[in-house]
């Protein structure tokens, strides 16, 4: 854990943040700024900047996990799809690995890479949110 890493505080507990997942490897929560309600974030436990970080034991427990969580996020948020995506130090917000995984519609107005972000409206829908992302994980495993 980096002490100033927002993520890793998150991860340690120190943050809060909507969680939807967790296991030995990973953590998910949702964005605090989505593109879309149930918008995820995947997080290796383990402080790594970018994918090439990644150490190789990490990789699939990672990407099993990202898998797991589309088809979540896609049930939990009726979506008829899901953009998952990862930003490595252009775009990366905070320099800690983290996979999006955001729902998806046609026609849902996202047009390549810039488009707006699309707030919860209060903490009450957040919550929601994670609720509906955290219950779609149960059905799936």
């Amino acid at each position: 854990m980096i002490s100033e890493c927002k993520f890793c505080r998150i991860a340690s507990g120190e943050l809060p943040a909507f969680r939807v997942f967790e296991d030995d490897c990973c953590i998910a929560f949702l964005d605090n700024r989505p593109l879309f309600s149930g918008h995820c974030l995947l997080i290796p436990k383990l402080h790594v900047e970018t994918l090439s970080d990644l150490p190789d034991r990490l990789v699939q427990p990672l990407f099993s996990d990202a898998r797991l969580l589309a088809r979540a996020v896609e049930t939990a948020m009726e979506a008829e799809g899901s953009f998952v995506a990862i930003n490595n130090k252009v775009s990366q917000s905070v320099p800690h690995l983290h996979v999006h995984i955001v729902p998806r519609r046609r026609k849902d107005g996202l047009k390549g890479f810039f488009w707006p972000r699309n707030p919860y409206r209060d903490e009450e829908q957040a919550v929601q949110a994670a609720a509906r992302v955290r219950a779609a994980l149960d059905h799936s495993r």
